[in-house]
């Protein structure tokens, strides 16, 4: 178990309330056998205010998941900065395929789908923000999303960038793009469309235009043969027995084998260090050791709620399964965003933005405070355990006066 650095006092934070987020993971969830490991890291500014890692090391590689989705983000951003695409597109522009997407009215399973034209066409913001009527197969609610699993649309191994848009383009969308928020594959569609803009796989523009300036050398959606003894196992919740085995770590692992696709959603691995330089990014207005990754205002946009008519994710989400909870947060372009604290019923700042992937990972970041959290572990789904909201919690309340 390793904690670290000695003195966080010096950074705002009393050291006995945080040595007690430690232990209380620890205690709760790793010796109850509820979850296989946990890595904790609380920045400061710039500095390391706290460091917590029990069960596994230090360097360890973790599936990232659905925090991939920010990195996505802010690469489409970055093509806005530079004047190839634009918030208004329609997505069509870039991926005809989605030309004529119709909205579901009637059918599926062994009955055509009936559909009607959309009331407007759906725009690359509505990928951004998840209101594009898209959805996950894993949202078990219409004979939208059962045609999503029937197809196995979301299979990494099966489909290829192109593939993929194609067999998507074939089922039909769930709402009007713009009139509803639903979690979706919605930045799986969207780093397809980085890819044909910039003409890279989107790990080779990844690492090109973000991980190689920010320093995040561990951070792929194909874990190389040297670091693959890194990469922890993953478990998925059961009942009786707490967690099984879902995915082997080391070279036996799908992260070390690679995927067809490049998964814009929720495909890359990477370490607590890494992501943390992402987040020390984020806290810095977009710049980190002089590289310039997204500019200030663009970021600003970014964290801002842009959900249809403000309000927060009780009035506008349709979906059964997100990332976040729903009260007092808004959806801005890749990051949920805190627009009321009190809603939420627990400690944090107006303005503070955050996502988190199936494994129970999740990250915030608060400009307000300049604090950034980054928490990994290997445990699907991540609403197994309320985890996220005790670090916040014990977070917050280790602040000093």
């Amino acid at each position: 178990m390793m904690h670290g650095p000695a003195s966080p006092s010096v950074f705002g934070f009393l050291p006995d309330r945080l040595e007690r987020i430690g232990a209380f993971i620890q205690s709760t969830y790793l010796d109850s056998g509820r979850m296989p490991f946990g890595s904790l890291l609380i920045g400061r500014g710039d500095e390391i205010a706290y460091r917590w890692t029990s069960g596994t090391s230090e360097d360890a590689i973790f599936r990232i998941a659905s925090m991939t989705k920010p990195i996505t983000s802010i690469a489409f951003m970055q093509l806005v900065e530079q004047g190839k695409a634009a918030l208004s597109d329609p997505v069509a522009k870039y991926l005809p395929e989605f030309a004529n997407m119709g909205v579901f009215v009637a059918g599926g399973g062994n009955i055509p789908f009936y559909t009607r034209p959309p009331v407007q066409p759906m725009r690359i913001i509505d990928l951004l923000r998840h209101t594009s009527g898209l959805t996950y197969s894993f949202q078990e609610r219409t004979a939208v999303d059962a045609a999503y699993r029937s197809s196995d649309i979301e299979s990494w191994n099966k489909f290829d960038s192109d593939s993929f848009i194609a067999g998507l383009a074939k089922i039909p969308l769930q709402f009007d793009p713009g009139s509803s928020w639903n979690y979706s594959v919605s930045t799986d569609v969207l780093g397809v469309i980085v890819e044909r803009i910039s003409g890279q796989r989107l790990g080779d523009y990844f690492a090109e235009h973000i991980f190689a300036p920010l320093g995040m050398t561990d951070t792929s959606f194909q874990v190389e043969a040297s670091k693959a003894s890194r990469l922890t196992a993953s478990f998925a919740f059961h009942p009786t027995d707490k967690m099984i085995p879902n995915d082997p770590g080391g070279a036996d692992s799908a992260w070390a084998k690679g995927f067809k696709i490049h998964s814009g959603g929720g495909g890359l691995s990477s370490t607590v260090a890494d992501y943390h330089l992402f987040c020390r990014m984020l806290l810095n207005g977009g710049a980190l050791d002089g590289a310039q990754i997204i500019s200030p205002k663009i970021l600003e946009l970014m964290t801002a709620n842009h959900l249809p008519g403000g309000g927060d994710l009780t009035q506008h989400s349709t979906a059964l399964f997100s990332e976040a909870e729903n009260a007092g947060i808004g959806f801005g372009l890749g990051f949920a965003v805190n627009i009321d604290p009190a809603a939420t019923m627990i400690p944090g700042s107006q303005g503070e933005f955050s996502w988190g992937g199936m494994y129970s990972t999740t990250f915030f970041v608060d400009p307000q405070e300049d604090i950034c959290m980054i928490f990994m572990t290997q445990l699907m789904p991540s609403m197994t355990y309320p985890i996220r909201r005790e670090i916040r919690t014990m977070l917050y309340a280790a602040l000093a006066a």
